[in-house]
């Protein structure tokens, strides 16, 4: 990661300094990240989890265990939280919570679900989601936020409904409802003997071992009230929310599963259009998993960290955090905004010093898109445009900032020394 002796001394000084909290670095973050969030209406707020594996063959290094047990890996467990804006591009990280897994949960039903959330998991997503919300109030801003299947639950749920943001989380399984002067009732049971809200039709993309085709999707819209259990005492809390189903109808390959999206939502819902934006909401939500793969691979490559700590990987782990947030952004300005500005993005002399890669001693006067520009710097990154015909990826972007950066430090210097 870095060429000379006198940088390397130096990263390893700060990522191994104790008085350095990675706490601090990522709240630092969250709070400019939030900044740029408040210059929009609301943002979306993908919240999600993830493993860094490193090598521990000896196991001297304290880290924790990750992925399956057969798998024997070792590193640290994260769960993060993305500020998106409403066209899916990134404006920052709110909130970034690492843990290292030690142990293992109960193996008994019965003693896993009665533990207190200060015992689960689940507590490292309430942090994270606490973590996003405060940026967010301090700064005046509206979160939306989106979780997967993985984050359903009782906990997590009330925890969102405390916060005064709007959040959409898709349910893990078929619920019980409170019925009001009925008896309790199944979700799916529900919503299935409600009218149908309306159908549109989704583009599915091709991949590997599935070809692309047009979903039917079937949507229906219900107001219910979930029973919160607790396993414990027996006690029932009831919980409102809307739930929006998704449903693909007539159009899945034979021997596939359906689309089936199922989602929990405090927005207000009156109209389809209304569910309907719920669901594409949602459908932001791969945000953060491309955001996880630049994080993990490419230049960023956390996963290849040679530290010995787990607190100097989680210091070098958000800062590139920070940096794969960087290069996603880039990546998508370009493809949603292309004629914005390259300023939007990238200062006055990252511009100039992109110019003169490109062109050398003279370069061209004038303005630059942000389309145009992120070009320019993946072909720095070795982006062969007429023979990818696709547009750059984070790889050849994240090698582009590798040459860019020390050319406009060059010219900050040169300002510097001018004057």
């Amino acid at each position: 990661m870095f060429t000379s002796d006198a940088e390397r001394e130096g990263a390893y000084d700060l990522l191994e300094n104790d008085q350095v909290d990675a706490e601090e670095i990522e709240a630092g973050l969250a709070r400019v990240s939030a900044r740029h969030a408040a210059e929009h209406a609301f943002v979306f707020v993908p919240v999600d989890g993830t493993s860094v594996t490193v090598t521990d063959r000896t196991g001297k290094k304290g880290m924790g265990s990750v992925g399956t047990l057969a798998q024997a890996g070792r590193g640290l467990k994260a769960i993060d939280a993305l500020g998106i804006d409403p066209r899916g591009t990134p404006v920052g990280l709110l909130g970034l919570t690492w843990w290292c897994r030690t142990g293992s949960a109960p193996t008994k039903v019965y003693a896993r679900q009665t533990r207190p959330l200060e015992e689960k998991e689940t507590l490292h997503w309430v942090r994270t989601v606490e973590k996003a919300r405060a940026a967010l109030d301090e700064a005046g801003a509206r979160g939306w936020f989106l979780i997967d299947r993985e984050g359903d639950s009782s906990d997590l749920l009330s925890a969102l409904a405390q916060t005064q943001h709007w959040w959409t989380v898709r349910s893990n399984r078929d619920r019980n409802l409170e019925i009001e002067g009925g008896e309790p009732s199944k979700l799916r049971r529900e919503l299935g003997q409600q009218g149908l809200s309306g159908l549109y039709t989704l583009s599915v993309p091709a991949r590997l071992g599935r070809a692309a085709r047009e979903a039917t999707m079937l949507v229906r819209v219900c107001k219910v009230v979930l029973r919160f259990r607790d396993k414990k005492t027996g006690r029932t809390t009831p919980f409102p929310v809307t739930a929006v189903w998704a449903l693909e109808h007539g159009s899945t390959p034979e021997g596939k599963d359906p689309i089936d999206w199922l989602l929990f939502t405090n927005r207000s819902v009156e109209t389809l259009d209304d569910a309907l934006f719920v669901v594409w909401g949602y459908s932001l939500r791969w945000c953060i998993e491309e955001f996880h793969r630049t994080w993990k691979a490419g230049e960023c490559d956390v996963e290849s960290s040679q530290l010995e700590s787990p607190a100097a990987l989680q210091r070098w782990g958000t800062i590139l955090a920070a940096v794969a947030v960087r290069i996603e952004r880039l990546k998508r300005l370009a493809r949603t905004t292309p004629n914005a500005p390259a300023d939007i993005e990238l200062s006055p002399l990252e511009v100039r010093a992109l110019k003169m890669l490109k062109f050398g001693d003279e370069p061209p006067d004038g303005p630059v898109g942000i389309a145009q520009a992120v070009a320019w710097l993946a072909e720095l990154g070795g982006f062969a445009n007429k023979y990818s015909g696709r547009p750059p990826g984070a790889t050849v972007l994240g090698r582009g900032l590798r040459h860019l950066r020390p050319a406009a430090r060059i010219l900050e210097l040169q300002q510097r020394y001018e004057r």
